[in-house]
Formats: structure tokens, sequence, C-alpha cells
């Protein structure tokens, strides 16, 4: 299910008509991702009083809907009444007609990447096997099943499901949320299957489906028999209804999807959710002619309809006239709406305005940056009195150098490929040129020629990115090992790559730090964003040599 922070009335409709629709369909036990009833992850509001009481009076109303002979297995908070440790519990509800609630509570706490619930939740010293129907049954919330060989390291003293298999159990519930990134639906895969064959227990395994803030969850829930076959697998992206047995069913065959399918997917997914939970109905972005906001085009088309989506073009005197008829062709095969705001006149008068202060300076990356903010003006203006959501175009490439402005291209609500890097971005539009053009009004979305020539912001005359940064090619692989793998400098140019570029591009990644905490918020598809995940001080005076 796709629930929603804080919307604890939705999600409480949504578990009671899955529970209906399961108990009629014959299911004896129903299971509910991590935390559904109040949405995941729902951060510091645990602290408000009334979050806390009225997910606990949801629970009360869930219990009183339970039917003769069919469970339900809830996420929810309990508070923790023992006077020691955080304030809460991360825990699951296991309701029966006319019983009392059976709870267990999450035992192993993540610290790492996006995740703090050490911060709000005390973990459990112990998980006991809970009688379903009359059947010892594990109940284990997401972690709780991720066994060492699948972690970044060893960071648990207890390992939950190999205490449950001490115990007979012959099933093993498991409530998650776990975020989605590139290649993770495979590495699940073979975590729950070596699980259910270490343990010898079959397993079902709920997981949360669509976009919170910056994480994106993909669903795939599934079922593994005791040998480590998978029995059931559900959709990915989308919400969906299984049910199975766990007894006598057939094995499926899994095979990761490909990886611009399910990258597209994820990123339609986390902007139409970031859009609509947030209130908004329409989008607004800059259109340069270039493959990033092309590309984000694409998947706003895709994620709120061609009609919601205004794409803007905004030409100075140094916009190619192939960039703008790139911008043009992009909106009618899009289908979505497209305007044109020159920038020249303004950049004009703020030159000239400005002119007596920059006397005897000549012009340099100052006259670039006016031009970027007044195209930020221009698009929040759009923003303020058409109520769009602003959305950023920057990929990782770019957001990693710095090489983007602040309170210019910077503005906007949501920054849809920030966790994208370059030829990554490049891989994506082919993929929606070849595999997904059937589906758009005009054949191929994308402009050939956008795919083509070579990258340039277009604030000077006859400029190129590569004027200021490496090939693509080798900065990505760089900023992979620094940003997302921590190698260092030495570890990078072993590589076979310059050591003198490889140190100027962690230079430029270090110092740009200050420009990214004030970026908008990203959606997450890499083991490791910049965003909630990454927590580097601005001020500091480590600086790695080679």
């Amino acid at each position: 299910m796709n629930t929603t922070v804080g919307d604890i009335p939705g999600n409480v409709k949504k578990i009671t008509e899955g529970y209906r629709r399961a108990v009629h369909e014959g299911a004896q036990v129903v299971v509910t991702p991590e935390l559904a009833i109040t949405g995941y992850p729902p951060r510091d509001l645990v602290y408000r009083k009334t979050f806390i009481s009225n997910n606990l009076v949801a629970l009360e109303l869930l219990e009183d809907q339970m039917l003769k002979d069919s469970a339900l297995v809830v996420g929810y908070i309990e508070p923790n009444l023992t006077g020691a440790g955080a304030p809460f519990f991360n825990a699951a509800a296991v309701l029966e007609a006319g019983k009392p609630i059976s709870r267990r509570f999450k035992t192993c706490l993540p610290m790492y990447d996006v995740f703090d619930e050490s911060r709000y939740f005390e973990p459990a010293t112990s998980n006991e096997p809970v009688e379903i129907l009359g059947h010892q049954v594990g109940v284990t919330i997401c972690e709780d099943i991720w066994t060492s060989d699948f972690l970044p390291r060893t960071l648990y003293r207890i390992n939950p499901v190999k205490h449950l298999a001490s115990k007979k159990v012959s099933l093993i519930l498991n409530l998650s949320a776990s975020p989605y990134f590139i290649g993770k639906e495979g590495l699940r895969q073979k975590m729950l299957s070596a699980v259910a064959k270490e343990t010898g227990a079959a397993i079902a395994y709920c997981n949360l489906v669509g976009g919170n803030d910056d994480l994106i969850f993909d669903g795939q829930s599934r079922a593994f028999n005791k040998h480590g076959h998978c029995i059931a697998l559900g959709a990915a992206f989308k919400e969906d209804f299984i049910i199975t047995s766990v007894q006598d069913s057939i094995p499926l065959s899994f095979k990761p999807g490909p990886i611009d399918e399910n990258l597209f997917n994820a990123l339609v997914l986390g902007l139409r959710d970031y859009v609509s939970k947030c209130g908004f109905r329409t989008v607004v972005l800059g259109l340069s002619g270039g493959i990033d906001s092309a590309v984000v085009a694409a998947i706003a088309a895709e994620a709120v309809g061609p009609s919601n989506v205004t794409g803007v073009s905004l030409p100075s005197s140094y916009s190619s006239q192939g960039s703008l008829d790139d911008a043009r062709i992009l909106a009618e095969n899009l289908g979505i709406n497209y305007d044109v705001v020159s920038i020249e006149e303004p950049f004009t008068s703020i030159k000239a305005t400005m002119s007596k202060v920059f006397a005897g300076r000549s012009a340099d990356l100052t006259e670039e940056n006016m031009q970027a903010r007044l195209r930020g003006v221009v698009l929040m203006s759009l923003s303020n009195k058409f109520g769009h959501m602003l959305l950023t175009t920057g990929n990782k490439s770019e957001m990693s150098v710095g090489y983007c402005t602040l309170y210019g291209d910077m503005c906007g609500g949501l920054s849809v490929i920030s966790d994208v890097l370059k030829m990554q971005v490049y891989s994506l539009a082919r993929w929606i040129n070849e595999r997904h053009g059937a589906n758009w009004q005009k054949g191929i979305p994308i402009p050939a020629d956008t795919l083509t020539k070579p990258p340039s912001a277009e604030l000077r005359p006859d400029q190129k990115d590569q004027d200021s940064l490496p090939p693509y090619e080798v900065l990505d692989q760089i900023l992979k090992g620094y940003v997302e793998e921590n190698l260092s400098r030495q570890e990078i140019a072993a590589m076979g790559i310059d050591p003198i570029v490889v140190d100027e591009i962690c230079r430029k990644v270090d110092f740009a730090e200050y420009k990214r905490k004030q970026a908008a918020p990203g959606l997450k598809v890499t083991p490791l964003a910049f965003g909630t995940g990454r927590r580097i001080p601005i001020a500091q005076k480590f600086k790695e040599r080679l």
C-alpha cells in the first residue's frame, strides 16, 4: 500500500478496505507494511502528542473491524512507558477477533544512510513467536530480517530471524518499508531467499510502495517457501494485492527489470507522490533544449499528465536557435504546455544597473549567474502566480561539483534527477525514446539533436560544459567513487584517471557542500544520495591530498 505520512484516517481506510477484500477472498492472515497506520518515515512528527494518540485510536478502530478466523498484522507506533530509553517502539500489532492484541517491536534499528530510527525508537530486547490462529508465527519489522551478509557490515548483536528459527516457527512475516535504489530488488530477492533456506521457514514480506519526501519505496512484496523459492511476487512501483499459500505453491522465476525502466518508474512515482502529497496538481520547469530538462519533462508528463506540465524556454542572446527549437519540439512531442519568456531585456537592465559598482571589472561568472538567477525569478513567479510546483533539472554530476547557480537553476520545490549521474541521464533518455516512445503523442519525445549535441549552459558565447569539467564519462567515474563509494583520491587515481583531474574534481565536490545544503529535496535512487543520508559539515578543514 502507498501510505501518506500523517494521513492516519486515509491510511486506516486503505488498511480496512484491504483487510475486508482479503477476508472475502479467503485470506487467513493479512499483512501491511511497516508503520502502515502513521506512514513511513514519520520522523519528528512522533513528538506531536496527538500524532501518537491518534495512531493508537486508529489501532483500536482496526481492532473493532476484525472478523472471525482472519487476523491482521499491522504496523504502528507504541509509546515506551518503561521510563528508560527512546520514547517509542516501532511496532506490529496482531489483531484477531475477540482476542487481546499481541504486540511485537522492531529489534534492529538502522542508523546509517537515510535511517535514524534510534532517535525515536527503543529496540526490542527479544522477539518471541506469536500464536496466530493456532500457529506459531514469527513477526519481524523491516531491518529485523536483513542478515549481516547483506548489510554494509555486521551492525547488530541480535539476530531476530535466527532466534525465531530456533523456536521452530514455520512462517516469518515481515512488515517492511525498504527504500528503492538501483539494484535493490535483486539484492532483496537474494537476501529473503537465503533467510528462508537458513531458517527453514516460509517468508511473507510486505513492502511499502510510494514516495515520501526524498525516499521512493518500490513495493515488490513477495513470499518464499521454506526452500527459498519465490512463490508470490507483487508489482513494482504501484499498489498491489497478493494472496498466496505458503504450502504447495509453485515457484516463480524472478529477474530484475532493466535498470532504465525501473529508474524511470521510480522517478515517476517519486515525483507524482511528492507533488500530490504536498497538495499540488501542476508543475513548471525551464526547458533549455538540453538533455536534463528533456528527461525531467518526460518524467513529469508521465507522472502528472501532460496537461498539468508547463515547460518554459528562457532565452538570452547566448541561447542557440537549435536549443530553442529542441525545447519547442520536445514540448510538442510530449503534449505539455509551452511558453517562451526572454530574459534578455532584464539581463541588459541589471547589467546597466550594476555598471557603476562594477566599473573597471570585466564580465565573468557574475554575469553568467545573473542569467540563471533571472530565469529563477521568472520560474518562481510562474509558480507563485499559477500554483505550480517548480521542478529543478540539475543532475548529480552537476550538483556534485557545484556546476549550478544558487537562487538560479537551483530554485524549486523538487530536484527530480539530482541523484542521477549525467551518463545515466543519457541512458535514461535513450530508453525513453526507444522503449517508451510509443506511449507519447508523436513518436520519440526527446529530439535527436538533444542527445547528440555537446552539453552547454549557454551563458556565454560558444560555452561547453567540458570547458570547465572533464568528459562526463570520466567525471561520473570519479564521482561514483568519491561520493557514492567513499573511496580516497588515491584509490580513484589508481583506476587509471589523471591524479590532477581527480584532485580538482574532489576539491570541487568538497567546496560545493554549501550549495547542496540549500538545494531542493531530491529523489534518492542510489545507495548514497545528497540529502538526508549524507551529512558532511560545510565549515571543515579536512583536505585529503594525493
